[in-house]
């Protein structure tokens, strides 16, 4: 590598220990006199960047941005270097592109810090701030889309592990159960050799369909006629094993169906059921925020939004409430528009208004009591 005499602007010389000194001290001063590259990361910054400080023998130093970029170093992102605004958008986007199109599984936020010129700590904080999850949850959740897409348009499932980017089918199979809700195998099949276990029963807001695996409810819907409600249920599992038990054979089941049953009629805080649901990593997020609000309380789409660190996405949240496929269990009623209009519900918007009512009552009467 051909290294260039440093000259500063001014047209007196910089000794690099003079710079290494700036470096050091992340004297802005200097900004714009020179740069100083990392000979290990090919990458280029100004003096005042507050990047971990690399070794000494792994700095070299030129004039003007132009120099280090002929010389083969590219500019740093966090600083950068050339005097333009930082731009985080742009930086959170070259992630996301990066991580859309890798395959491979074990992708660090070293990797991914000296890859795009900044720290691992300000990477991480910078894309989850924007995107509401780190880049490893939004690489997982890339790679079970990729699996999807792979298993509905028909590969087998050993190549479509591959082809997704897992590493080894036990990989997969150990999240499986989170990620995909079923094995892949039956995803594959659109639920086929799932067996899913579901009644309906009378409540106080109407009928009541209460559906669920081995492994925990996978389906509560509410409304007023029991076609319409196994409709709803078939179509999110066409291929799965569905049987409807009667009262002597439900178990389990009969102690979850209770246990909604008693909430919908008191308005006290139900039993936390185990769920067996299939989300993304950005619904997760949403219903782990809706299932911590508190009985009686409402909170709006846009707190939502903010409280998952993404501030924009009213629209997503309000569609993820839409989607969720266990009411009750995930409270989704209990969010409503900013303006203090009750917005929309699955179960209808007079069943929301109930049930906010009465958990109202129920929390003012423990309140006092």
């Amino acid at each position: 590598m051909v290294i260039a005499e440093m000259k500063v602007t001014t047209g007196a010389a910089i000794e690099d220990d003079e710079r290494w000194e700036a470096v050091l001290a992340r004297d802005a001063t200097y900004d714009g006199a020179f740069v100083g590259a990392v000979l290990s990361t090919k990458i280029y910054c100004r003096p005042s960047c507050p990047a971990r400080r690399p070794a000494r023998e792994r700095v070299v130093f030129f004039d003007t941005p132009d120099l280090a970029e002929a010389a083969g170093f590219r500019a740093c992102l966090r600083c950068d270097p050339r005097g333009e605004k930082p731009d985080r958008a742009r930086l959170v986007k070259e992630i996301c592109e990066f991580l859309d199109g890798e395959n491979e599984e074990r992708i660090t936020l070293a990797m991914l810090g000296s890859r795009f010129g900044v720290s691992p700590h300000h990477l991480q904080r910078t894309f989850k701030r924007a995107m509401g999850v780190s880049p490893h949850q939004y690489a997982a959740a890339r790679r079970v889309e990729r699996l999807k897409d792979g298993l509905r348009d028909g590969s087998d499932v050993t190549g479509a592990l591959y082809d997704a980017g897992y590493g080894s089918s036990s990989r997969l199979y150990e999240s499986a159960g989170t990620t995909l809700g079923m094995t892949p195998a039956a995803y594959r099949r659109c639920g086929s050799g799932m067996r899913i276990r579901y009644t309906i029963v009378d409540s106080q807001l109407g009928r009541l369909l209460v559906g669920a695996t081995e492994r925990g409810v996978c389906s509560v819907k509410m409304g007023d006629r029991d076609e319409d409600l196994e409709a709803i249920l078939l179509k999110e599992y066409p291929a799965a094993q569905i049987e409807r038990l009667s009262g002597g054979e439900q178990g389990e089941l009969s102690r979850w169906v209770e246990a909604l049953l008693q909430h919908v009629a008191t308005g006290k805080p139900s039993v936390d059921l185990p769920l067996d649901i299939r989300v993304t990593a950005f619904q997760g997020r949403v219903y782990q925020v809706l299932r911590s609000i508190a009985n009686g309380q409402t909170q709006s789409y846009a707190d939502i939004a903010k409280e998952i660190g993404r501030p924009t996405a009213v629209r997503a949240v309000a569609n993820a409430c839409a989607d969720n496929p266990v009411a009750l269990t995930v409270p989704c009623h209990r969010v409503i528009r900013s303006n203090g209009d009750i917005g929309g519900y699955g179960g209808g918007v007079e069943r929301k208004r109930k049930l906010l009512a009465s958990e109202a009552r129920a929390a003012k009467s423990k309140a006092g009591g």
